[in-house]
C-alpha cells in the first residue's frame, strides 16, 4: 500500500490539509488504497503535559491550524519507498515572511532523502517555502498561491517561481497554488499513477465540477471581474455566468437588472473593465480552452460554449482579455 505523509506546520490551513487528503483517501473506495499519515515538521513545545486533558500519546504532537482546530500528528517518520508522497500543506502567512514556520533538521533530511532515493514530494500554497527549506526548488520550477509568490521568490531566488499556474511538476517536485489547488494536484498525481478514469471517479465522487490541467490560470474569469460592489452589475454576471453559451440580447440582461442599456453598459464597464459582451466571450474563450486541454477539438469545444462552428473560437482566441494573458498552445 502507497504512504502518503502529510507534513505539518503550526498554522496549516485546513483545506490545505483536507483536500488532498480526502482525494487519496476516495481513491481506496475505488481499488487503490493509500495509507495517510501525520506527522509534524517541527519541535512541538507548548504540547500538553501529561494526563492534561487533549493529551496526545507520547510519539505524538498538537499542531495548531490557522482554523482554530488543533490537529494530533505523530513525532516518528514512517518508512518509506520511492513509491510513497510527502506532502506538505500551507500555512497561513503573515506579513513578514522571516516568521514563517521553520522545519526540524529532521524534517529537511527527511524531505531530502526521499526525493533522493526517487520519490515525489509535493506542496500545497505555502508548503513550497518548506521544499524551499530542505533545498528542493533550487534550479526547479514551483509555484504557490499568487499572493506569496513574490516572497517564495525573494527568499528562494535559485527557483524558477512560475506565476498564474494551479500547479507545477519539475522532476519529482510537484507544487501547487494552494488552498483548493491541493485537489487539482492530488488529482493529477492519482491520474499518473493509476489513469484519468479513476482521477476523473474520485473527482466526481467529491463533487468536483472539473479536474483542472495545471497550466490553467489560477483566477478564473468570473472571479477576476467579480471583485466590485455593484449590486447591479452582479446580478447581470449572474445571468452571463449561468447562460454564457446562449445569445445574451444586451436588452435582455438591462431588464434582469433592473437599468437601461445604457446605464447597464456604463456600470459594467466601470466595475469590471470590460463590456458585458466581452465578459461573456472571456467565460466562453475560457470554458473552451479548458475542454481543449482535456482532449476535446477546437470544433466540439466551440459548439459547446456556444459557437456555430470554430472560425468564431479562433478569432477569439488571439485576443487578450485585457491583462495581457493569452491562452497557452495556440
Amino acid at each position: 500500500m502507497t504512504t502518503v505523509v502529510f507534513l505539518l506546520l503550526p498554522g496549516v490551513h485546513l483545506l490545505d490539509l483536507a483536500g488532498p487528503a480526502q482525494a487519496f483517501f476516495t481513491a481506496g473506495d475505488f481499488g487503490h488504497r493509500y495509507d495517510l499519515r501525520f506527522v509534524s515538521g517541527t519541535p512541538a513545545p507548548g504540547t500538553p503535559a501529561d494526563g492534561a486533558p487533549g493529551t496526545p500519546p507520547p510519539d505524538a504532537a498538537v499542531v495548531a491550524s490557522a482554523q482554530g482546530l488543533p490537529l494530533v500528528a505523530g513525532t516518528d517518520w514512517p518508512a518509506l519507498g520511492p513509491d510513497d508522497l510527502v506532502v506538505v500543506p500551507g500555512w497561513r502567512v503573515g506579513g513578514d515572511p522571516g516568521a514563517w514556520p521553520r522545519l526540524s533538521a529532521e524534517a529537511r533530511e527527511r524531505l531530502r532523502a526521499h526525493h533522493a532515493a526517487g520519490g515525489t514530494v509535493a506542496s500545497v500554497c505555502a508548503g513550497s517555502d518548506a521544499l524551499g527549506q530542505a533545498g528542493l526548488l533550487d534550479g526547479r520550477r514551483c509555484t504557490t498561491h499568487h499572493a506569496v509568490q513574490d516572497a517564495l521568490a525573494a527568499r528562494h531566488p535559485r527557483a524558477h517561481v512560475v506565476r498564474d499556474v494551479l500547479f507545477t511538476t519539475d522532476d519529482g517536485v510537484v507544487t501547487s497554488a494552494g488552498i483548493a489547488s491541493g485537489i487539482d494536484l492530488s488529482l493529477h498525481l492519482l491520474a499518473v499513477r493509476h489513469g484519468p478514469a479513476l482521477a476523473a471517479r474520485v473527482a466526481r465522487e467529491m463533487v468536483v465540477y472539473a479536474r483542472r490541467n495545471g497550466t490553467e490560470p489560477q483566477a478564473s474569469a468570473m472571479l477576476r471581474h467579480r471583485s466590485h460592489v455593484d449590486d447591479t452589475v452582479h446580478r447581470a454576471q449572474d445571468h452571463i455566468d449561468e447562460h454564457f453559451a446562449r445569445t445574451l440580447p444586451l436588452a435582455d440582461l438591462a431588464a434582469r437588472a433592473g437599468v437601461a442599456e445604457r446605464t447597464l453598459t456604463r456600470a459594467f464597464t466601470r466595475a469590471t473593465g470590460v463590456t458585458p459582451l466581452r465578459y461573456q466571450q472571456l467565460l466562453r474563450r475560457e470554458r473552451a480552452e479548458h475542454l481543449i486541454g482535456q482532449g476535446a477539438t477546437m470544433e466540439s469545444a466551440a459548439r459547446t460554449v456556444g459557437f456555430e462552428d470554430s472560425r468564431s473560437l479562433r478569432r477569439l482566441r488571439t485576443v487578450t482579455d485585457g491583462t495581457g494573458v493569452r491562452p497557452a498552445g495556440r
